[in-house]
Order: C-alpha cells, then sequence, then structure tokens
C-alpha cells in the first residue's frame, strides 16, 4: 500500500512583486484504493495544492511537507517524482507539436517502469485501454493534445492514468468541459484506475456531477486556502443542495 502524507502545507505565489500565500496549513492522507475529492469555489486553493505537489516552480512551498511512502517528494525534481508514482493530470493539458501519442505514450511508460516494454505487447495493451476509453485507433498517430477537443484531451490523461498506473494520480477538474457521455466514459477510467487497489485518487472538482460516477469515500472541502469541512459522500450531496456558502456563516 503507498501513503501520499501532506502535513501542514503552505504555498506561495509571486503577485505584483510580493509573495501571496495560497494555502495556509493543508493537512491530508491518501492511501491505495481510496478516492478523496477536493472541493471547493474557485480560488480556494484546490488546484495550487495539485501543482505544488507535482513541484510547478510557480509554487513555491514556504513550510509543511510532502511525503509518498516515507519519501520528501519536495526534494524531487518533477521527473523524479513521476518516477517515484506521482501523476497530475491537469485541467488545460498542453499541447505537444510533432510527439505522437503512441510515441510520448510508450516513452513514459518505459521512464516510469525503468525499462521498455516489449513492442506487441505494449501495442495490445495501449489499444485494449484506447478501447475502454471509446478512443478511436487513429488517435495514437496524432501529436500530443494538438487540435484535440476538450474530451478528448480529458480523455489523454485517463489513458496516460491508465497506462502509466502511478502510486497516487492527482485529477485536476477532469470533469471540466466534457458532455454527458465523456463524462461517463472518462468516470469509468478513473474507476478502474481505483479498484486496482493499486492508486490513491484525489479528484479535484468544483461540481458534484462528477461524483455521482465517482464515489469518494472522503471528501475535502477548500475555503481561502484551507479545508474548513472533512466527511464522506454525503458532504458532496449537502454542498449540492446548500453550495459553499455554508461554510462561510458564523456560527449562530
Amino acid at each position: 500500500m503507498s501513503i501520499l502524507e501532506i502535513k501542514n502545507l503552505h504555498v506561495s505565489v509571486e503577485s505584483e512583486g510580493d509573495q501571496q500565500e495560497i494555502l495556509k496549513g493543508v493537512g491530508l492522507t491518501i492511501r491505495s484504493g481510496e478516492t478523496h475529492a477536493i472541493m471547493g469555489p474557485n480560488g480556494s486553493g484546490k488546484s495550487t495544492l495539485a501543482y505544488a505537489i507535482a513541484g510547478h516552480p510557480k509554487y513555491a512551498v514556504t513550510s509543511g511537507s510532502v511525503e509518498l511512502d516515507g519519501e520528501n517528494i519536495l526534494e524531487m525534481s518533477v521527473d523524479e517524482r513521476a518516477r517515484a508514482g506521482l501523476f497530475l493530470a491537469m485541467q488545460y493539458p498542453v499541447e505537444v507539436p510533432g510527439v505522437s501519442m503512441s510515441n510520448f505514450l510508450r516513452t513514459s511508460a518505459t521512464a516510469v517502469r525503468g525499462e521498455a516494454p516489449k513492442l506487441r505487447l505494449w501495442l495490445k495493451e495501449m489499444r485494449g485501454a484506447m478501447a475502454d476509453l471509446s478512443i478511436d485507433p487513429t488517435f495514437a498517430e496524432r501529436n500530443v493534445n494538438e487540435g484535440f477537443s476538450g474530451g478528448e484531451r480529458k480523455r489523454a490523461e485517463i489513458l496516460q492514468l491508465e497506462l502509466l498506473k502511478p502510486r497516487i494520480a492527482v485529477l485536476d477538474e477532469t470533469d471540466s468541459g466534457l458532455d454527458v457521455d465523456a463524462l461517463r466514459v472518462v468516470s469509468e477510467g478513473i474507476n478502474r484506475a481505483r479498484e486496482t487497489g493499486d492508486t490513491g485518487i484525489m479528484l479535484i472538482t468544483h461540481f458534484t456531477r462528477i461524483l455521482r460516477y465517482v464515489k469518494p469515500e472522503f471528501v475535502h472541502v477548500f475555503l481561502d486556502g484551507r479545508i474548513v469541512a472533512e466527511g464522506g459522500a454525503e458532504l458532496a450531496e449537502q454542498i449540492e443542495s446548500e453550495g459553499y456558502e455554508q461554510f462561510t456563516r458564523e456560527p449562530v
């Protein structure tokens, strides 16, 4: 079993020449096979958490720790974090002109697994994963995210998730911009990754609609860079009916 442990994490970004604190002491533990939904309104710090964990240079960790199976990932480079088993599905996946999806995926798998997968077996594995996500086989020869629709980009992220088999997957608003059919297909991919029992999921979202398909064991509500409420799936239902305003009201 793998464990991601975030303790008292403080993160700042530079804004108009000054450091602005975004995360103000976040603590969270995610284990293999668990799904944690991170919910909150725009600007609450959800994506900052994702990118700070992944090692984006814009985000400066000023205090606290992040450990994956006892190793301090904050001391690792971005690629070292990926090889250690950390995966980030980005909210806005970028284009990589001149690199085909098939080459990108096999090169990534080689880096993570430590050796190149045998070509015949790899093609079978990749085509099977693409079929599960209702991705046309010609997709493999297209350049990474170049000319992809929003739904295609998100399916490509989940394709990477299924093939790379990370210890911990951070999914940053994977549901944004998806129609009903694409949301169902993407959610099924997330569930397959979780059901192996080898991957812990941090699912960042504004809305509860993806949680109808991907059932979280834990829900954490972010406001102003802090976790202000925690619970099970019932907390997401409470947010659906009452919104986030309930967490900003002064107690009577």
